[in-house]
């Protein structure tokens, strides 16, 4: 089941899928799905196809608008990092953070949601949302799964090619599977682009190994056709790091919603 609701007080608007197995009165894991720079829920609902496979496995999804008006939708605020606009968000700039960490209790409180089963992922703009909440708000979230935007902190301000290890500092492991096609000329796995962006994705996945412990040397398969993973494992709490790479891929949704699923229930806040 398909709609959207106003959220609290903020006068934003969230769009939700609720699966056609849902068992009244049943807390569901939930998805928040976040939409790229300049987008929004409704649409990233659409066009992820999420509501398939949350049809299939029985999740809720839930696609909020951020805070920021940008052109005809929204940007997140990362603070300290430039929008697609180019600017940093201000003090006075709506806290998507709290926004989000709000909802989620909403959502708890009244039944709908298993606490210890919620996620996010979210694409481009909404993936390096992804990647921040994993940073700052690792309780929340029993697993992240950014696309086309993994980031493990800001770039270091002495080096934009490395990622600044004071920005992301998470309470604890935050299991990451990401997603990117290697043709990406916006946010390029190899990294550079925007100042926002700078740093590679290569070097995200280290960052987070490193923050969760991972002991055993990262390993490469290839998973499909055009698809190839790179892993580590050997982490605390079981909290892996996964990169996905579509060959040939753009800057899209690359992703395998299925595989996204299975990382994501294999863990429990």
């Amino acid at each position: 089941m398909i709609g959207s609701v106003a959220t609290g007080t903020t006068g934003r608007t969230t769009a939700l899928h609720r699966p056609s197995s849902a068992v009244p009165n049943r807390p569901l894991p939930l998805v928040l799905l976040l939409h790229g720079s300049g987008g929004t829920g409704a649409a990233i609902l659409r066009n992820s196809r999420l509501g398939d496979s949350a049809d299939r496995h029985g999740f809720l999804v839930v696609a909020p608008n951020a805070g920021i008006v940008h052109e005809q939708g929204y940007v997140w605020n990362i603070p300290g990092v430039p929008t697609v606009a180019g600017t940093v968000p201000g003090p006075d700039a709506p806290d998507d953070v709290a926004f989000l960490g709000a909802m989620i209790d909403r959502l708890v409180r009244a039944g709908c949601v298993d606490r210890a089963r919620v996620y996010v992922t979210g694409l481009s703009g909404g993936g390096r949302m992804t990647s921040w909440l994993g940073c700052v708000a690792a309780g929340r979230f029993a697993a992240i799964a950014p696309v086309v935007g993994l980031r493990a902190g800001n770039p270091l301000a002495s080096d934009p090619r490395r990622p600044d290890p004071a920005t992301c500092r998470p309470a604890r492991p935050v299991p990451v599977i990401a997603f990117a096609g290697d043709a990406d000329t916006t946010n390029p796995i190899a990294g550079g682009g925007a100042s926002y962006w700078s740093y590679s994705m290569h070097a995200a996945e280290q960052r987070w190994a490193t923050i969760n412990g991972c002991t055993a040397p990262p390993t490469t398969r290839r998973v499909a056709a055009s698809v190839y993973e790179e892993r580590y494992t050997g982490c605390r709490g079981g909290a892996d790091v996964v990169g996905r790479i579509t060959v040939g891929g753009g800057h899209g949704w690359v992703v395998d919603n299925d595989a996204l699923w299975a990382f994501l229930s294999a863990h429990r806040r």
